[in-house]
């Protein structure tokens, strides 16, 4: 009995194995040199609109040490805005090493996705709820209406002045978006995790209440303890470590993010 409890684990995990190696390998992406606080890599704004954005981000820095970078790409290269977002944050490594206090705002207009991604160090201000907001309320609705450069200019006003609140009051202001708001990514993460325990409970449904294979051997295991493999779900896209390889004008400062912040389309 044991024997044929141990077999049925194992015929588990292979299946799952090859379900996982049968899944395309993630693709190696190329970005953008970080040539500036403003890297228009889509051809969305203006020089005058992209000079005048610039120098907030520049005086932002210089005020508070907040690395902020607007960047617009042509193409995700087949890649979700959330995987891209966050493999180009740490390419850039924006924010201070030991603050964490980065945050691009990302726009790709031929998918139609905007994202703000956020460092660890701003994550208590600049929650997901908040960025949602600023998504939902200040760029959406401009760029609905084919004013791509209003929209990302007051999409990043509007995170400037998240940034520029008494640390107190920004807290306060990201507690009650948090109560008042459900992302689009927090419904998605929920329904993916829903359709994950659906899954292996019916796994296990099937290994302990005999739904395998018919027979004298399938009986024998009846009752057998089956195991399983054990996964795990990885809320934070991308979270392994990347290497920063841009060149350019100016550079990050060393900082990274988890994968906090908001998407959004239109």
């Amino acid at each position: 009995m044991r024997a044929a409890g141990l077999r049925l684990a194992a015929a588990l995990f292979v299946a799952v194995c090859a379900v996982f190696a049968a899944l395309p390998a993630q693709a190696e992406l190329t970005f953008p040199p970080l040539t500036g606080r403003v890297v228009d890599d889509a051809h969305v704004l203006d020089p005058a609109t992209r000079a005048a954005l610039d120098a907030k981000l520049a005086a932002q820095e210089e005020k508070a040490t907040d690395q902020f970078v607007v960047a617009t790409v042509p193409s995700l290269q087949d890649t979700s805005i959330e995987d891209y977002a966050n493999r180009l944050f740490r390419d850039w490594r924006l924010g201070q090493e030991k603050k964490n206090n980065g945050v691009l705002l990302l726009v790709a207009p031929n998918e139609r996705k905007v994202r703000i991604e956020v460092g660890y160090g701003l994550e208590g201000i600049l929650t997901d709820a908040v960025s949602s907001a600023i998504i939902r309320n200040a760029i959406i609705p401009s760029f609905k209406s084919g004013d791509m450069a209003g929209g990302i200019v007051k999409g990043a006003d509007a995170v400037l002045e998240i940034l520029n609140l008494d640390p107190e009051e920004a807290r306060d202001r990201a507690r009650r978006e948090a109560q008042s708001d459900w992302s689009e990514e927090d419904i998605e993460n929920l329904i993916l995790l829903a359709v994950m325990l659906l899954f292996w409970g019916y796994i296990f449904w099937r290994a302990f209440r005999g739904g395998g294979p018919r027979g004298p051997a399938a009986r024998r295991g009846r009752g057998a303890a089956a195991g399983g493999p054990i996964t795990t779900w990885d809320w934070n896209s991308g979270s392994s470590g990347w290497s920063s390889g841009s060149g350019g004008g100016w550079s990050g400062g060393g900082g990274s993010s988890g994968g906090g912040g908001a998407s959004g389309s239109w």
